[in-house]
């Protein structure tokens, strides 16, 4: 259920009056404009050149996203708390014949703004419900040189802004670039990554020069990106409901300090495929929102990540209650070990089990995704499997999807229930298309789909819940350091799911394992990949792993979430409920710390029995620290001290008494 206010006036004269909202209604469909024309404007003299401002506030007035139209030229600005987040910036997009719209010779032709409030269910997420509610503002605009139409639309929400570009009338247009920047406050750093690398903090204007031959090169850096503002404010730059439109990232401005620049890619992330400098789409057409995720704490930044979902799409599923979030296993590629590992899976409660690369050859050399290698017995393993209330996902590489909705429909006449993508080269406008393709042809088929390696979130899990995991991050599975682990709550994940195979028990690890236990409830992971390289054997003496009954119980999906306390790149701890039980993840860099939690989001009067899984004496090693099990009583009143080591981790189970 929801309501909105709304009101739309074409001219000038009440584009001076931007934060009046109309009364209480029916949110009407948005009327777009083609043109001054259309409009009825056409000689009258309404349409001119003339300054103008919009903003757009949030509902508890904290944060606001100003759009001015100064002199021709629009420019954009957004604050939190009064606070300057982002200042006076550029907004344009260029198109192929070499107009620029937006820089110049703009005209103001209709102004609209309204008020949105409803709740809506996800098939699976952080939270049960997820409130939208916003205030949004649109100007229709004019080239007044090159006669093309095109407007701007803004969002305030409690938990950011975002904004986006529409080309208005019918046919077809050519985008080339999108000029969209970001000028932040002096001292303002960003937690550069590209591809699979590591968080580097650096200022705006000093992102480092990568890129090959055969990828997009510059001081380019990929979003989500975090951005640690003077003081305690904190954003999150994503992209959300990106279609038909070349993947973003931002990069550093020659000569322009504490600034950043949208930049359009137009290779591959990983260098293959056509190189796309141009767009072509018909109109009319939205670009992508360019969000900013807000907080006034770091905390806060992870609980307002539903904001890249609520300016996505709603699913274009009717019927989801085939999509099952849950735990998976990685089998050996024999018949014995599939076997196994579902008889694993059933003793450890986990809802899939997977064959990655190589169970039907070799994956750069091999075509041919129809025929297991000879070691293994699919049908025999999917038959037990299915038997045991187990689905199967199958590992795809890139290469084999030359024709996905045969191969997919053979999957699904299978019982395999989901596939994952590997080597996914997102970038261009031509690899968006087929990301989204694979989804919805997947869904066609009633199967879950996670995309590996080069790929970022854009908001679609909503518009295709199937699509229900993806990478797009520097794994697990390089055992990265803990610095890293407690950055990703901050970063990558506010963006959407994140696949990162928690590695319990490796020695590899350059944690404890209780570290590891802890991204289960840190990390937003509809579909968590565990005991990621290792087989059920290595689990045969159970009295060795004290966490698996951790991972037994663990969900992945939730009905509340709540970011207790953190520090970017130093500390965090995340409770989740899951019906009437909490579970609590707690991870900590290479520093040793004792964090005091209140339990204050336990019901009131309630006992609750708390099982504790915690770092014992420190090891030579992190892996070396042992997991020491304790219970107790615990209320809403109780403070937890979670003492970890280097490293270090903890997870508790909440459970009603």
């Amino acid at each position: 259920m929801g309501t909105s206010g709304r009101q739309e006036q074409p001219g000038l004269p009440d584009a001076a009056r931007p934060g009046v909202l109309s009364r209480r209604g029916v949110l009407k469909a948005a009327a777009v404009a083609t043109g001054a024309t259309a409009l009825g404007l056409a000689g009258t003299g309404e349409a001119h050149a003339a300054d103008a401002v919009m903003t757009a506030t949030s509902p508890d007035g904290s944060n606001r996203i100003t759009v001015s139209l100064i002199g021709g030229t629009l420019s954009w600005s957004a604050k939190r708390a009064g606070t300057t987040v982002v200042g006076t910036s550029v907004l344009g997009l260029v198109m192929s014949d070499g107009t620029t719209l937006g820089t110049a010779n703009t005209v103001m032709t209709r102004y609209q703004h309204w008020t949105q409030d409803s709740t809506w269910t996800p098939v699976y997420g952080r939270n049960a419900t997820i409130r939208d509610h916003y205030q949004e503002m649109r100007w229709n605009l004019q080239d007044s040189g090159s006669g093309v139409t095109f407007g701007v639309q803004i969002r305030a929400y409690d938990t950011g802004v975002a904004l986006r570009y529409t080309l208005l009338g019918t046919g077809k247009a050519t985008i080339s670039d999108e000029l969209t920047g970001f000028v932040f406050p002096a001292g303002t750093l960003v937690h550069s990554a590209r591809d699979e690398g590591v968080y580097t903090p650096v200022a705006p204007d000093a992102i480092p020069s990568t890129g090959t031959s055969g990828t997009d090169v510059g001081p380019l850096t990929d979003m989500p990106l975090l951005v640690t503002l003077p003081g305690a404010l904190r954003a999150c730059i994503c992209e959300s409901s990106r279609v038909n439109y070349p993947r973003g990232m931002l990069t550093s401005v020659s000569g322009q300090s504490n600034t950043l620049k949208t930049y359009l890619m137009k290779k591959t992330a990983r260098g293959s495929g056509t190189v796309q400098t141009t767009s072509t789409v018909t109109t009319p057409f939205a670009t992508p929102w360019r969000v900013l995720v807000l907080g006034s704490s770091d905390t806060d930044l992870v609980d307002n990540a539903e904001l890249v979902l609520n300016l996505a799409p709603a699913s274009a599923l009717t019927d989801t209650t085939w999509i099952r979030p849950g735990k998976v296993f990685r089998c050996n590629l024999t018949t014995a070990a599939g076997i196994a590992g579902v008889d694993f899976a059933v003793a450890r409660n986990l809802d899939y089990v997977e064959y990655d690369a190589g169970w039907y050859g070799p994956e750069f050399t091999t075509t041919d995704a129809t025929t297991a290698i000879g070691d293994i017995d699919l049908p025999m393993v999917i038959n037990h499997a299915t038997t045991n209330g187990i689905g199967v996902f199958l590992y795809v590489n890139r290469l084999a999807l030359t024709d996905p909705d045969t191969l997919f429909a053979l999957y699904k006449s299978w019982g395999v229930a989901g596939i994952k993508l590997g080597f996914i080269n997102d970038g261009t406008q031509a690899m968006t298309n087929q990301i989204i393709a694979w989804a919805k042809t997947a869904a066609k088929y009633n199967l879950l789909i996670d995309m590996h390696d080069n790929v970022r979130p854009f908001g679609y899990e909503r518009t295709y819940p199937n699509w229900i995991s993806l990478e797009g991050v520097r794994g697990n599975e390089q055992f990265p350091t803990a610095t890293h682990n407690v950055t990703l709550p901050f970063a990558r994940n506010v963006g959407g799911p994140m696949d990162y195979t928690i590695c319990y028990g490796q020695s590899r690890d350059l944690t404890t394992n209780n570290h590891q236990m802890a991204m289960a409830a840190v990390y937003y992971q509809p579909l968590n990949f565990l005991y990621w390289y290792s087989t059920p054997s290595s689990y045969a003496t159970t009295a060795n792993w004290p966490g698996l009954s951790w991972f037994d119980a663990v969900p992945t999906t939730w009905d509340e979430s709540r970011t207790l306390t953190g520090s970017i790149g130093e500390y965090i701890a995340v409770a989740r409920r899951s019906g009437a039980t909490w579970f609590l993840g707690a991870m900590t860099n290479e520093t040793a710390r004792t964090l005091s939690v209140p339990l204050d989001f336990l019901d009131s009067g309630v006992n609750y029995t708390a099982t504790v899984y915690a770092d014992g004496p420190a090891g030579t090693t992190p892996h070396a620290t042992p997991t020491v099990v304790s219970t107790r009583t615990v209320t809403s009143s109780t403070t937890l001290s979670m003492a970890m080591t280097s490293a270090g981790g903890q997870a508790v189970i909440l459970k009603p008494s």
